[in-house]
């Protein structure tokens, strides 16, 4: 009778018999492979019974009808999500009023220009009324004289009501607002209609015997003249 073949559990390393089917010590099952003493255990062994049981402090498992219950978002979720949103708030520019002294600048230029543009208008009005007294044997004398500078008046005033209305009422600025940076605009920021630039040039005639209209964009807080306050208009710098 051969004595039987001594094995050891893979699991706690008892000595047990090649026949035995579970450990004495550890209760593992045991694999009916050869292990000898002294060799490295290997990596492959069966787990006990108690192994296979879930961890008690591991996470409750969720039931089917924990699984699909609708999960509902938290009381602060639902505030941020309610809450309306902030329109973003744009930087409200810093208005610049035009001075006495860079108004004064661009209507220095603004009458140069008409200067320039009524010069060329008085020659071509000289030129015609020369030839229309010469097609009657006419020349220019004393007594037709006063109808050619009362032509010229007409035209020198013509000349500077359109310039001022028709380009302060298409865009705000006249060629000297233009150079030194200053607009008219209206209470909306906009420039003015055709009608509140010609009820600024207006006020600008009837109140220049006065002198005083235009002075009073030294003091005044917003830097408007008479003219300004009678049209409902500001100057601005850019």
């Amino acid at each position: 009778m051969f004595a039987e073949q001594i094995l050891k559990c893979q699991n706690c390393e008892t000595p047990v018999v090649a026949s035995d089917e579970i450990c004495g010590k550890c209760g593992a099952k045991l694999l009916h492979r050869r292990v000898l003493f002294g060799v490295a255990k290997a990596e492959n062994f069966a787990l006990m019974a108690q192994d296979n049981k879930p961890d008690v402090d591991s996470e409750a498992e969720v039931t089917g009808a924990e699984a699909n219950e609708p999960q509902f978002p938290s009381r602060a979720a639902l505030a941020a999500i309610s809450a309306p949103l902030a329109a973003p708030v744009e930087p409200v520019a810093e208005v610049r009023w035009g001075g006495f002294f860079r108004r004064a600048n661009a209507l220095s230029i603004d009458l140069f220009v008409i200067s320039l543009l009524s010069t060329i208008m008085g020659v071509m009005a000289y030129v015609g009324y020369k030839v229309g007294l010469g097609a009657h044997g006419l020349v220019i004398g004393g007594d037709n004289t006063s109808a050619l500078f009362a032509i010229l008046t007409l035209g020198w005033i013509g000349l500077s009501a359109a310039y001022f209305i028709v380009l302060h009422g298409s865009g705000g600025q006249t060629i000297g607002k233009k150079i030194l940076g200053l607009r008219v605009v209206d209470a909306d920021r906009k420039p003015p209609s055709l009608r509140q630039a010609a009820l600024r040039w207006f006020a600008v005639v009837g109140f220049a015997p006065v002198g005083l209209g235009f002075l009073w964009v030294i003091w005044q807080a917003e830097k408007r003249g008479w003219h300004d306050i009678v049209a409902h208009t500001w100057v601005v710098r850019e």
